[in-house]
Order: structure tokens, then C-alpha cells, then sequence
């Protein structure tokens, strides 16, 4: 009992490490158009905010694989917080110091990605080296701090801009950055544990030659291009389904997105010990495809925004769920293992939205052909998901799976 009390202060770092990710990537979106109206920033500009977001935290995936067993767990995830907290207070004031405040805007993007980046690759391995029983659960409800994160983020910002104005967002970004400033402290001092001893990790050229590994790659691909697109797309999707306001549309669409998503990683992790996890995310992947079918198919607007809804508790399990399988699977495959898995989930979350948004141009507009062509990764996922329960039918194919 005692042990678990001393890496409960470690798991509330997690949580506020996620809490800290889902402000750096949620809330310069809501603030585009004040960008706009504000600096004269054209929206062909602002759509490379999110594009530098991704990249640079796509590069921080990448590198991770190669320097953050050598420099260590707590300066590496110390450096997410202080950077991402940079990031934000040079957000609010950037802009107003140099002649260009759209170079002010990406520097400060950059600065917080990378803090992003780190975060990703860092805090599921720091859970998975506590010493708790049911680490699958454990692992999805630390997911689900992003998906409440998410939702505070989009609520609390959406409250103050009501009761102060837009143009007070300097106040609120300041207000944010006291959350990663703040978890600084906690990552300091709380017991962090190596996921696997110097040495005992695969070498990185053994790693790249598991077929489990790809088999893991294009699991989390496909998890993050069946969550980031829906989550991405939903409110578009909602304004033009419903023809609601934006407000609304970020509320209904993605605000609910996020809430379902966090209800089903909850669900999950505290209900792991009774359920089978390949199985789970099975069941899962089928409710997905049937989402995404929902929301391009129906006729009825209600239909689509239920299908949207329902797609967030479809996916909730899906990027920790492939977390955890490969821990299970592949024990020895270390940092380096979570950063691949990290930086596919980052591709599958970046290359999906833009292809629905050039599928649904093709089609005059019509985001529903987009949403229906994006359809085929949750089905690759059900189809890698069967492959895996099949393997783990057959140990002859298992060895496979696990050696070259």
C-alpha cells in the first residue's frame, strides 16, 4: 500500500502531463480568427499553425528514439513542462514584440510542440515502470486526462472569452501556462522508474526488425487517423450537418467528441481486470467503422452527429490499448518502442484529416464523401486486430510475429 501511495504523485504528474498536451494542442485553434482579425494574419497563414504543430512534434517522436534513454526520464519530461510553458507565455507576448506576429505566433508553436512531442513519447513509459498491478487500465485512464484536458480547455476558454472578450486571450494563455509551470515541480520530485534496466532494452536495429513492431506501427496509425479526424472534422462537420453557429459546432462536435472519448477510457480502466483487451479493442474497432459509416451515410443530421458522438467512445481505447499490447508483447522494447508508436499515431492523426479535407474537395465540398473515404482506417485497424487475435490463437504464428 505504501508503495502505490509514493507513485500515486507520479501518476498525478502524468495526468497533468496529458492535461498539459491537450492545452497545446487545443487552444491556439480556438483563437484563428481573433489571430486574424487581430494582426492581419491571412487564414492560408494560420493554416500552417497546426501544420508546424504536428511536424515538430512528428521530429520530437522521431529524435526521442535516440536520446531519451541516454539523457533520462526526468530531465526529459522536466524539459516538456518548462518548454511548453514557455511556449505558452511566449504565445501572449511574442507577437506584440517582433515586426512579424506571425513569426511570433510559430515561434512560441514550435517552443510548446516540443513539449508536446516529449510528453507523448515519455509519460506512458513512466506509467508503465510503476510498480501497479492492471497497467492496462492504468495506462487508459491516464489517456483519458487528455480527453479532459480537451474539454476544459474548449469549456473553460469558450467561458472566459463569454464573461471578459476575445480580446483579453493574453490573460487566459498566461493562466494556462501555469499548468505545465506548475507540474514542473511534481515531475521533480516524484519517484520515476526506468521502464527497462541499461542494457536489457532491444538495440534499435533488433527492434526495427520485429514483425510485431510494423504490425503495432500500423495499429496506431490507423488509431490516429480514426480519432484525430472525427475529432478534427467534427465541428466543421456539425456547422454544415446542422447549420448551427460555431460556438455550438465546437460544443456538439469535438467538445462532445472528447467527452465520449474520455467516458470510454474511464470505462475501460476501471473495468480492465474483467475484460480482454484485444477483444475490447476489437468490439471497438467494429462500433467505429459503424460511426464513421453513420455520419456519412445518414440522411438525418441528428443521425451524423450521433455517429460523431459515438465515434469518440468507439476510438477512446484505441491509442492506449495498442500501447499496452506492445508492452505486453514486446517487454524489452523500451523507449525507443513507445516513440515509434508515438510517432505513428502522430502520422495516422496527421495524414487522415487532409485527406478528408482533399476527398471533400474533390467532391464540391461535400465533407461526406471525406469522412466516408477516412472510413478505411478504422476498417485496416479491425482487419490488424483480427490478424493479432488470430496470431495469438497460433503460437506458431506468435513466434513469427515476435522474431525476425
Amino acid at each position: 500500500m505504501t508503495q502505490n501511495q509514493k507513485y500515486k504523485k507520479t501518476l498525478a504528474a502524468c495526468y497533468l502531463g496529458f492535461v498539459t498536451q491537450a492545452i497545446a494542442a487545443n487552444f491556439a485553434p480556438l483563437l484563428f480568427l481573433t489571430f486574424q482579425n487581430t494582426y492581419g494574419i491571412s487564414l492560408e497563414k494560420i493554416a500552417l499553425i497546426p501544420v508546424v504543430f504536428y511536424l515538430t512534434q512528428l521530429l520530437i517522436d522521431l529524435g526521442a528514439t535516440k536520446f531519451a534513454d541516454k539523457i533520462g526520464y526526468r530531465i526529459c519530461v522536466v524539459t516538456s513542462q518548462a518548454v511548453s510553458a514557455a511556449g505558452l507565455v511566449l504565445l501572449a507576448f511574442l507577437p506584440e514584440v517582433l515586426p512579424m506576429p506571425f513569426l511570433g505566433i510559430l515561434i512560441a508553436v514550435v517552443f510548446y510542440a516540443i513539449g508536446s512531442g516529449l510528453v507523448e513519447v515519455l509519460v506512458s513509459p513512466i506509467v508503465e515502470a510503476c510498480p501497479f498491478k492492471n497497467k492496462d487500465g492504468r495506462m487508459s485512464l491516464l489517456h483519458s486526462f487528455y480527453c479532459w484536458g480537451a474539454v476544459g480547455v474548449i469549456l473553460g476558454s469558450t467561458l472566459f472569452f463569454a464573461v471578459f472578450g476575445t480580446e483579453n486571450w493574453r490573460i487566459l494563455t498566461l493562466i494556462w501556462a501555469l499548468v505545465p509551470l506548475a507540474n514542473i515541480f511534481q515531475f521533480l520530485t516524484c519517484p520515476i522508474e526506468r521502464l527497462v534496466e541499461d542494457g536489457e532494452s532491444l538495440p534499435l536495429h533488433k527492434l526495427l526488425r520485429l514483425p510485431l513492431l510494423w504490425m503495432m506501427i500500423l495499429l496506431m496509425i490507423c488509431s490516429g487517423a480514426s480519432e484525430a479526424t472525427m475529432a478534427q472534422w467534427a465541428s466543421a462537420f456539425t456547422e454544415s450537418a446542422l447549420g448551427v453557429s460555431k460556438t455550438v459546432g465546437d460544443l456538439a462536435g469535438p467538445c462532445l467528441f472528447a467527452v465520449f472519448m474520455g467516458i470510454s477510457r474511464i470505462l475501460y480502466g476501471k473495468t480492465s481486470e474483467k475484460l480482454n483487451l484485444s477483444k475490447t479493442m476489437l468490439l471497438s474497432g467494429f462500433l467505429c467503422v459503424a460511426c464513421y459509416l453513420m455520419a456519412s451515410l445518414s440522411p438525418l443530421p441528428i443521425l451524423g452527429l450521433t455517429g460523431c458522438a459515438l465515434c469518440g467512445f468507439s476510438v477512446g481505447i484505441m491509442w492506449p490499448g495498442t500501447i499496452s499490447l506492445s508492452s505486453q508483447k514486446c517487454p524489452q522494447g523500451g523507449t525507443a518502442m513507445f516513440a515509434f508508436l508515438a510517432l505513428a499515431g502522430d502520422f495516422g492523426g496527421t495524414v487522415s484529416p487532409a485527406m478528408v479535407g482533399s476527398f471533400s474537395e474533390m467532391a464540391g465540398g461535400n465533407l461526406k464523401i471525406g469522412l466516408l473515404a477516412a472510413a478505411i482506417f478504422p476498417i485496416l485497424l479491425v482487419v490488424c486486430l483480427l490478424v493479432l487475435n488470430q496470431r495469438r490463437r497460433h503460437p506458431a504464428s506468435r513466434h513469427y510475429l515476435i522474431e525476425d
